[in-house]
């Protein structure tokens, strides 16, 4: 059977999701290919979206149109924002949100999406035609044409679970893995390799002792994720709880080291620096009597139970007898074990800017495929290669976030310059331009640009005209008005809010022409009054950051022919194949002389 599609998804999951919703609201028609059509949107392994920098990447999404804040609102159960004890560029919002509201809310919207068909079955194939993608094979043989291919296959590819010395295929828990699509990846001469990720054991709440535990409540007022969700947000704040470890759990780990999946050699992949198994953890950290465990609700009124900071490839027994060292876990019974997954990725390397692969026009990459963890970090890419997809069947420009405007600009500029060889996850410290990269001010930054590309509907465009006029008004108001009350004579508000003498909420209580403006308005027009000398100076560096950062490379240009560069550097240069003269500068191995030779070949070939 041959049928069209001008463009094609393989996967449904926050990857998949991003770019299918991304081109659809575009208006262009696309298909999602996925081995199971009920398990789209499906949350893996953690009950939460957002956290440190992650956080920030979800306020991005939304300010592109994306869905993920969206959905994290609507389900989200606690709301939190962390590391607020540090400067707020780095504060970051986490929600613990309902799996199952979140998966329904994700698959209704899909659902309902005209330009959105869903079809249950597995790409083995895809065929190319004049260095172009042209068709896919499905494993029943039908054979679709299309212009685009997007693959978002997450840990499905060749999946392969570890709960000690047993193991197994799947992509995850109870779901196949993806079979072929690896195989024709690496027929068309793709690198490939193989990476682990881990999940905690799942436990039956009713046998854990709760009056043992650390309650750890959300905030008490609430901040949403999405600039759709900014009016009359009220969700519950359903508590998560915290235990520690002990040196008897450590010990009893320890003597059993040999029989985890990861310790005893079996597992091949390489498993993520930032997000250890609790086997790793009492390993590398070794001098620590304890590590933190956070026990988190899978849904609302929920019998399932995360442990967040368990992650491990143990046999199932001596998990269990692992928790039960601890007081409150003493008699903990188990509904799921926890498991390692490997599974096979392509370094990112091979990919440009826009996530199309260099060798093959018209096949787009995004997610774990391309080596990263992370609901947030998948979504992003997937966002971003939905839209350069669309934008090539429409005949627009490449869709390009920068370091200098964006996390997801830092995420795939990472991607693409450094070497990937364990799942990226993203951070704040990866960032230059934190100050310029609030969460907060994501739209401001950003929709502009959504709008551009046919990215934002009515009602948001409608949200982000009022905040981004409330924030002026606000800003204009603290600039103008004097008042007496933080201070002995008469002095204008803003100089109240640098000197801290009183914070923005209490300027609203005592000032009646501020008391109907948004919360996130009075917030960001007072961080960015707070911050403003700061960030003059960080745009001053980012407009000479961008003097070099934009000047293209010519795509042909022969980096064996620049005599005077040192071997090191071509070779480097020459497997990345760097779009600017910003991203030259950011591969690991070459050398500052070699990128003056490199800007002084650019010159001359102009």
């Amino acid at each position: 059977m041959f049928k069209t599609n001008p463009i094609i998804i393989a996967g449904g999951g926050h990857a998949g999701i991003e770019a299918a919703l991304a081109i659809s609201r575009m208006g262009n028609k696309v298909t999602i290919i996925t081995l199971d059509p009920k398990s789209i949107g499906r949350m893996s392994c953690n009950p939460a979206i957002g956290g440190l920098a992650k956080g920030h990447i979800v306020k991005e999404i939304d300010a592109l149109g994306g869905i993920m804040g969206v959905a994290a609102d609507y389900a989200g159960i606690q709301f939190k924002t962390l590391n607020k004890s540090k400067g707020r560029a780095v504060w970051s919002p986490r929600a613990q949100v309902d799996k199952l509201k979140y998966t329904q809310f994700i698959q209704k919207t899909i659902t309902n999406d005209k330009n959105i068909t869903v079809i249950g079955g597995e790409i083995v194939d895809f065929s190319v035609s004049n260095c172009k993608v042209s068709s896919v094979t499905l494993k029943n043989n039908d054979i679709y044409s299309c212009h685009s291919l997007i693959i978002t296959a997450g840990t499905f590819l060749n999946g392969l679970i570890h709960i000690g010395t047993r193991k197994f295929r799947a992509g995850r828990m109870g779901e196949k893995p993806a079979i072929g699509l690896t195989e024709s990846l690496i027929n068309k001469e793709f690198s490939v390799g193989r990476l682990k990720t881990g999940t905690p054991p799942r436990l039956l709440k009713k046998s854990i002792d709760w009056e043992k535990t650390q309650l750890a409540p959300g905030d008490e007022t609430p901040t949403p994720f999405s600039i759709n969700s900014t009016q009359g947000f009220n969700p519950v704040n359903e508590p998560c709880h915290i235990v520690d470890t002990n040196l008897n759990v450590h010990k009893y780990l320890k003597e059993n080291l040999q029989k985890s999946a990861m310790f005893s050699g079996q597992i091949g992949g390489v498993g993520p620096r930032y997000c250890p198994s609790i086997e790793d953890k009492i390993i590398r950290f070794a001098s620590r009597d304890s590590h933190q465990l956070f026990l988190e609700p899978e849904w609302t009124n929920s019998d399932q139970i995360y442990v967040n900071g368990f992650s491990t490839s143990m046999p199932e027994s001596i998990q269990k007898m692992a928790l039960r060292q601890v007081p409150a876990l003493k008699n903990v019974e188990f509904i799921r074990p926890g498991y390692a997954i490997e599974y096979d990725y392509f370094p990112s390397s091979q990919l440009k800017s826009t996530l199309e692969t260099k060798s093959i026009n018209g096949l787009y990459l995004a997610g774990q495929i391309n080596g990263t963890s992370g609901y947030e970090e998948a979504a992003a890419q997937g966002l971003i290669a939905g839209i350069n997809a669309c934008s090539t069947q429409k005949g627009l420009d490449h869709f390009v976030l920068r370091r200098s405007n964006s996390y997801i600009g830092v995420l795939i500029d990472d991607l693409i310059t450094k070497t990937i060889d364990e799942p990226y996850r993203m951070f704040t410290s990866r960032a230059e331009h934190r100050l310029s990269l609030r969460p907060d001010t994501a739209s401001l930054r950003l929709t502009d640009l959504g709008i551009k590309w046919g990215l934002i509907k009515d009602k948001q465009i409608s949200k982000f005209i009022q905040f981004k006029n409330e924030v002026c008004e606000v800003k204009n108001f603290l600039k103008k008005t004097k008042s007496d009350l933080y201070s002995e004579s008469k002095e204008p508000l803003q100089k109240t809010i640098l000197k801290n003498t009183a914070t923005i909420t209490q300027i609203q209580n005592n000032h009646t022409e501020l008391s109907d403006f948004n919360s996130l308005s009075l917030f960001t027009a007072e961080t960015d009054l707070k911050y403003q000398g700061y960030v003059d100076i960080e745009n001053r560096r980012i407009l000479q950051f961008n003097k070099i950062e934009n000047i293209k490379i010519p795509q042909k240009i022969n980096y064996s022919k620049l005599t005077s560069m040192s071997a090191e550097s071509i070779v480097k240069l020459e497997m990345v194949r760097p779009e600017t003269l910003g991203q030259a500068t950011r591969i690991a191995g070459v050398r500052a002389s070699d990128i003056s030779i490199l800007s002084i070949a650019i010159k001359q070939n102009k």
